[in-house]
């Protein structure tokens, strides 16, 4: 078990009831004892302040539990017995009690029980018939009375610092999930967008080389469009800055699609067709067919050799769909690995409670199929 950390203020204020009351007694000349001055009286408040000390070395320090426990269990013994005024006594209580912090509900109560056995030994060896004697009875029945709340009191106090350990344990693992889950986010953005258009700039750069001596015309066309994308991933990158702080508006799939239309020039020709109301549909929804679109796109661009790119979006009454085609060299869809670009579209359309298939054959073109439900929310 864990060692918790006792109530602090009880046994000082425990102890300092015990010495205001003994040195009373004795001021007071309540009974037959030696009187204020003495060495008994000496040894009591010495007593006391021993373990004052342990009581302050125990909470400063590192020590180690078990001599702690018999520190306080000898010193309490010593004071009962010099203690004049049987105060005192009521001390036994704080030994299950913090016994209870260190070693558990087990250890308590057997101290407990350890300590109503020492006092009825104690009365059986100097008070005979003390059973007949109301004082010892109420004595005995006190320091059972006691003994049971202090238990319960380091009972409660530990469930609280349980519960407040498992609190923070559980604090910290959220944070750390939602800190990976951010990562993976992030990285999905950082790839969905800048990855796209610089796979588009890098193609357009690629035909402005190579078309700069043949063909000035083609070349010229496919500076502009590497400037488009360039314009275009500025924006991306604004939109996800004002996503990080909380003033991303709501995503226009149409308008966002549109501008990847293109008839050719230096490129593939790439149609755009969308149909059906955006509304009901949310944000993460929108968002994760336009990054799936992008990737297709990219994918399209960067890998197929493609002369046609069709983009076409369904947004239904219930199930929004996505089909990303080419009529590129295509691949084995088996066989192929998954990069990281497929891994966080699945990863992103799954969030949305949707679905993601991919059908190529080598030499046959490839075709994405994405399907949203709407409504759904983000998982």
């Amino acid at each position: 078990m864990a060692a918790y950390v006792p109530v602090p203020w009880v046994s000082p204020l425990l102890y300092s009831a015990v010495l205001v009351g003994g040195l009373y007694y004795l001021a007071a000349d309540l009974g037959d004892g030696p009187g204020l001055v003495s060495w008994r009286t000496a040894g009591f408040v010495a007593g006391l302040a021993a373990l004052f000390a342990v009581e302050v070395a125990g909470h400063r320090r590192s020590l180690p539990r078990l001599p702690l426990l018999l520190s306080r269990f000898g010193l309490t013994g010593a004071v009962v017995v010099l203690d004049a005024s049987g105060l005192s006594q009521v001390l036994f209580v704080l030994l299950p009690f913090t016994a209870y912090f260190a070693f558990g509900r087990t250890a308590a109560l057997a101290l407990g029980a350890l300590c109503v056995a020492g006092l009825l030994t104690g009365y059986l060896l100097t008070a005979p018939g003390w059973y007949r004697d109301m004082e010892y009875v109420s004595d005995l029945l006190m320091l059972g009375i006691g003994l049971v709340l202090a238990i319960s009191m380091a009972a409660v106090a530990v469930g609280e610092q349980r519960a407040r350990r498992e609190l923070q344990e559980y604090a910290a693992r959220v944070a750390e999930l939602s800190a990976a889950t951010e990562r993976n986010r992030m990285a999905r953005d950082i790839h969905d967008s800048l990855g796209h258009h610089l796979t588009a700039i890098s193609v357009q750069l690629e035909i402005a080389s190579e078309f700069r001596a043949l063909d000035p015309d083609a070349a010229g066309r496919a500076m502009t469009e590497a400037r488009q994308s360039v314009k275009l991933a500025l924006g991306d990158v604004r939109q996800s800055v004002r996503a990080l702080r909380d003033e991303a508006a709501q995503p226009s799939l149409s308008a966002a699609l549109a501008e990847w239309a293109r008839d050719g020039g230096t490129g593939p020709r790439v149609t755009v067709e969308v149909t059906g109301d955006e509304d009901g549909y949310s944000a993460a929804e929108l968002t994760a067919l336009y990054r799936a679109a992008q990737e297709g796109l990219t994918n399209a661009l960067r890998h197929a050799r493609a002369s046609r790119v069709s983009v076409v979006v369904r947004l239904a009454e219930h199930t929004a769909r996505l089909a990303v085609a080419d009529d590129g060299r295509g691949f084995a869809a088996d066989g192929a690995r998954a990069g990281f670009g497929l891994t966080g579209m699945r990863e992103r359309v799954h969030l949305v409670a949707g679905s993601v298939d991919i059908d190529s054959r080598p030499g046959e073109g490839t075709r994405l199929t994405v399907v949203v439900p709407r409504g759904g929310g983000e998982r």
